[in-house]
This record gives C-alpha cells, sequence and structure tokens, in this order.
C-alpha cells in the first residue's frame, strides 16, 4: 500500500473519531500563522505574526521579504500554537495549509512545512483554498451557520460574491474584474499621504469627513450584475486629489478618504443584497480583511435586515489572514476524504472553481 493509500485509509478513520486536531498553517501574504482546530469549529489557539510594520515603510508588500520573514518565523508560531493549546505534536491528527492562492514565495514556506510535518506525522494532508478559509471563518463564531447561503468575500487581493451550496462546494457570482476593494484602499491611502494598511488608516481619517462632499462613481458593469470594477473608481479619485494639488487648493482628506469609502461600501452593499434576493437566499455572510470596515457592517446589516436577511461575520481577528480559518475549512476538507498528496505545491492563481 503506497504513502498515499494508507494516508487516505487515516483519513476514512478519522471521520468516526470524537475529536480530530487539525494543525494549520496560513503563510500566503505578510501574516505568517498557525493554529490548532477542534472538530473544525472550536479554536485551540490562533497565532498570528503579522510583517504590516516591516512592509510599512514600502507602502505595500515585498513578496522577497515576505517569504524570508515566513521562513524566520514559521517554527516558532507552530511551537507556540502547539504550547498555547496545550497540544502535543503527537495528539495531531491532520495538517492543513493554505496552498493558494497568494504570493508562491510566501505560500512555498507554508507548503514545505506542511509536507514535511504530515510526512514525518504520518497524518493526512489538506489542501485549502485561501478564499475558503476565509468563508470559512464565519462558521467558528456562528455554529448555527451551515450551507447553502451567500458570502461576500472582500479582502486585499479578493472581491467575489460566492454562493456556498455546501462544505467545499462553491460558485461564484461576481467577482472584481480590476482592483479588488482593499487594494483600492492601500492606493487611495498611499495617494493622501496615509500608513500602510490602507484600509484601517482611511476608516479612521473618513470618521471626520463628509460622505457626500464628492460624488465618486459607482460602476454598474452590463454583462454582469454582480461582478465588481474599482479601476474607474480609483483613477476618479487621484485624478480628484491631483487636480486639487495642481491648482494649489488644500486637499480635505477627511472628506475624500469618507466620499471613496461610501462608494466602495455602496457598491458591495448594493450588489450583494441584490444577488442574495435574486437568489432567494435569506441568509448572507461577509468574509476577508475589508468585512472588518464598521461602514461595511453596517450599511450591509441594516440594508439585509431590512429585506429580511440575516447577516454573519466574523470578529475582526478572524477577518483578517489566520490560521484557524484553514483548520476549519481544512476539517470539512478533511470529512469529504479530500487529502492531498505529498506532491502539493503552490499555486498562486488558484481558481476557487478548482478546488
Amino acid at each position: 500500500m503506497s504513502y498515499f493509500e494508507r494516508m487516505i485509509k487515516k483519513a476514512e478513520g478519522l471521520r468516526s473519531k470524537e475529536d480530530v486536531l487539525i494543525l494549520a498553517i496560513e503563510t500566503s501574504c505578510d501574516e505568517t500563522s498557525a493554529a490548532v482546530v477542534k472538530n473544525g469549529r472550536t479554536v485551540l489557539s490562533n497565532i498570528i505574526s503579522s510583517q504590516v510594520e516591516v512592509h510599512k515603510a514600502y507602502g505595500g508588500v515585498v513578496p522577497e521579504i515576505a517569504s524570508r520573514k515566513h521562513v524566520e518565523a514559521i517554527n516558532q508560531t507552530i511551537d507556540e500554537a502547539l504550547r498555547t493549546s496545550n497540544t502535543a505534536m503527537s495528539d495531531i491528527d491532520a495538517i492543513a495549509v493554505t496552498y493558494g492562492p497568494g504570493l508562491v514565495g510566501a505560500l512555498l514556506v507554508g507548503v514545505s512545512v506542511a509536507k514535511a510535518l504530515a510526512f514525518g506525522l504520518s497524518v493526512p494532508l489538506i489542501g485549502v483554498h485561501h478564499i475558503e478559509g476565509h468563508i470559512s471563518a464565519n462558521y467558528i463564531e456562528h455554529p448555527e451557520l451551515v450551507p447553502p447561503y451567500l458570502c461576500l468575500v472582500v479582502s486585499g487581493g479578493h472581491t467575489m460574491i460566492v454562493l456556498v451550496k455546501d462544505y467545499g462546494v462553491y460558485e461564484t457570482m461576481g467577482q472584481t474584474l480590476d482592483d479588488a476593494a482593499g487594494e483600492a484602499f492601500d492606493k487611495i491611502a498611499r495617494t493622501l499621504g496615509l500608513d500602510y494598511p490602507g484600509g484601517p488608516a482611511i476608516q479612521r481619517i473618513a470618521q471626520s469627513g463628509d460622505p457626500d462632499a464628492f460624488d465618486f462613481p459607482r460602476v454598474t458593469i452590463k454583462d454582469n450584475p454582480y461582478d465588481f470594477s474599482f479601476s474607474g473608481l480609483k483613477t476618479a479619485v487621484i485624478n480628484n486629489i491631483h487636480n486639487l494639488r495642481q491648482a494649489g487648493k488644500p486637499i480635505p482628506a477627511a472628506d475624500v478618504a469618507a466620499s471613496f469609502q461610501k462608494a466602495v461600501v455602496d457598491v458591495l452593499t448594493d450588489k450583494t443584497v441584490s444577488c442574495a434576493l435574486a437568489l432567494n437566499m435569506n441568509r448572507l455572510a461577509v468574509a476577508g480583511g475589508v468585512a472588518a470596515n464598521h461602514l461595511l457592517k453596517d450599511q450591509l446589516e441594516h440594508t439585509a435586515r431590512r429585506h429580511g436577511i440575516k447577516l454573519y461575520r466574523p470578529s475582526p481577528v478572524l477577518c483578517t489572514d489566520n490560521a484557524a480559518m484553514i483548520g476549519c475549512a481544512g476539517y470539512y476538507r478533511l470529512l469529504r476524504g479530500d487529502i492531498k498528496d505529498l506532491l502539493l505545491n503552490a499555486v498562486p492563481y488558484l481558481p476557487l472553481s478548482k478546488i
């Protein structure tokens, strides 16, 4: 019997085990994270080593630096996750790891370590799609949430509306055709001279601004009403700032930030709720780093409630990249018998439809 066949049999045996402990690893961008998750929804530990301060000097993530920092942090992050959860390495039943999408060098660090651990412990290896992880973060704090439901995934690299048909079964209803919402936040923040990451910086300064000071565009896509485009909005805001500077006028940064943020949130809310109504979905989840934005939460919640739709959102720590969400998604993949062999590789542009 081959190694992979033995792992398949082990995975089958775990389905009837009372408590399944998964060690999860996430290194898709600039957070090195490890977590121990029990039965998919109970987080025993969730350790996150952030590189934000390192990349802040460059105004964004530098892939080569991110990869090196993951190498430096990964072992101690895993050790801390095991220690905090009071779990021995020998107690681990399976290893889950993000294998795409993301920065290829960063992903390779996590995938390489996960494969080594799975082989050394002789336990199943589970490959998890990063977006699937973000979606699954909602299960951790909302035990009543089960498929089917609609989920808005909105982060620095992704903006999409996903129909969650079942655990591990997804259909993309709409997605960005250019910039992700979080990417647009970062670029506008940089143009305004604000700190990285841009989302929290825009949110802070927007609190004192007038969201109606500027009438920035809300883009509608003719071919698919649920697709997004933020490049036109980003260009309009940047051009407005440049025009004011060239005219020697002061930049009302708070008003620009508030008006830009309102334009993004209006589009995200309108398209997502419209999609939920068209699909007759009464449960709506939101996930990803931008899900931590207060205006988005409030506007989505208010609009959804008005239409009889229940909104689910993880707490801020589970909105950002973390390994707990990967352990959650990995558990349901394990139950489906979806495990990987030791040839698993990083896939930086992995589509959700291909998992």
